[in-house]
């Protein structure tokens, strides 16, 4: 066992992990979670039937389904990863008798607090203690300004969040932010609008909701930099979620470190707002074959990747591409280690506002272990010294980030024969990934 894992205790879940000798097999990546959220999401606004195949039972996405659940939403779940949704509509939803808690998730409060802003009834929306530290200002302020009547901690910059629900006012917003999480809290707030809501992307974030709403009937439209949506009424449908891709990165990672390594993932969205961190590794000359279904379901394109152990070459990761690439700067920097020569991330400073700061997490996470890395507001730089360079086991701290856990699991497969490293804080590993540790354990020798 090259993972050992113990969930719990003083330390509230830990991993130790030790050298690993080659990687193999076939792996299917859990369902992605972006698309996941969204799929009960609009299964549950939308009036009718709706099953979803594919499903990502984390714990960030099991909450989302609890909080339709005590609104009137009934599931039947036919297996962890497939179940039907029959919904009143968006206009019937109950008011819950209870806060609303979405633990870690930022997507499921930011996506759901926009939502109910345009429907009836009053809810109050509320997560673990990350979470209330998280901004929420950004999507206050938006949601403000369409007339939705909210109120939170610092004058609804921090949660809880208090939401009464009505129609709002439709207006035209920058997200100057390039989240995906402000443009889709914005777009299901238009859903309740009296006109057309207009979102402006100076830089494309990743479009799950504009590709999704569209098959629940929604009106929405995309011209260039411009994503529009009009009051729609929604009814359900069947969708299928592909693997995603930012679990599935650790697992390229696995193969591209360890030598001797050759491993197959199944089924991973190939969305191409997602794929920048697959471009840029090959960019750094990783041997990753894509084999593609462009078309895929639910407008998401999906395929598998076929990945062998490679020397990679340090860069500076351009900034235009960072938006796309945020979520796998962590084990991006963790793979950066073991390239040759120095790898540059700025641009990155929505790093500092995750669950956990993750370039502070990351900066010190890699020089415990015996990297140098220099820190910068925005980002960090990894002194990488190619595929045999040294490190050293210990123990880190992943401040309770599932992205910085699992990075750091991947890293210690290269400590010296006879060393381990523990990462303590390894509990919110299955907000995204519960099988993590199993899967890992089934494909490094």
């Amino acid at each position: 066992m090259i993972l050992e894992e113990n969930k719990g205790g003083a330390l509230h879940g830990t991993y130790r992990v030790i050298r690993g000798h080659s990687v193999s097999g076939v792996v299917r990546p859990p369902g992605d979670k972006s698309i996941s959220h969204r799929a009960v999401i609009f299964g549950s606004i939308a009036e009718g039937r709706t099953e979803i195949s594919g499903f990502l039972n984390s714990a960030d996405c099991e909450g989302t389904l609890r909080a339709f659940e005590s609104m009137g939403v009934r599931v039947d779940r036919q297996s962890p990863h497939q179940m039907v949704l029959e919904s009143p509509g968006r206009l019937n939803l109950l008011e819950p008798n209870d806060v609303l808690d979405f633990g870690n998730s930022g997507t499921a409060v930011r996506l759901m607090t926009g939502l109910f802003a345009g429907i009836p009834g009053f809810r109050v929306v509320t997560g673990d203690e990350s979470l209330r530290s998280r901004p929420m200002r950004r999507i206050t302020e938006p949601l403000k300004r369409m007339g939705a009547d909210l109120d939170g901690r610092e004058d609804g910059s921090l949660l809880p969040l208090a939401v009464r629900g009505g129609t709002l006012n439709p207006i035209v917003y920058e997200n100057l932010h390039r989240s995906a999480q402000v443009k889709s809290a914005l777009l299901l707030a238009g859903l309740g609008a009296d006109g057309p809501t207009t979102v402006i992307e100076p830089d494309p974030s990743r479009d799950h909701t504009e590709r999704l709403l569209p098959r629940f009937g929604g009106r929405l439209e995309k011209v260039g930099s411009h994503v529009t949506v009009w009051p729609s009424h929604l009814t359900g449908t069947d969708i299928s979620v592909p693997g995603d891709i930012s679990s599935a990165s650790f697992f390229v990672a696995l193969s591209l470190l360890i030598p001797d390594s050759h491993l197959v993932l199944e089924n991973v969205g190939l969305n191409p707002t997602r794929t920048a961190f697959i471009e840029l590794l090959l960019r750094m000359g990783a041997k990753i074959e894509v084999v593609s279904n462009p078309e895929g379901e639910n407008g998401e394109p999906f395929g598998n990747l076929d990945i062998r152990f490679s020397e990679l070459k340090g860069c500076t990761v351009p900034l235009e591409i960072i938006p796309s690439l945020i979520d796998e700067i962590p084990i991006l920097a963790a793979l950066a280690a073991f390239a040759w020569g120095t790898t540059e991330i700025r641009g990155a400073a929505e790093l500092r506002v995750k669950e956990s700061d993750r370039i502070s997490a990351m900066v010190s996470a890699l020089r415990a272990v015996g990297i140098e890395v220099e820190e910068f507001p925005d980002g960090l730089a990894i002194m990488g010294e190619g595929p045999d360079r040294a490190l050293r086991g210990g123990r880190i701290d992943s401040r309770h980030d599932h992205r910085i856990a699992m990075a750091m699991a991947v890293l210690g497969t290269r400590l010296p024969p006879g060393e381990s490293l523990l990462i303590t804080g390894t509990d919110f590993v299955d907000t995204s990934f519960p099988d993590f540790s199993a899967l890992f354990n089934g494909v490094v020798r």
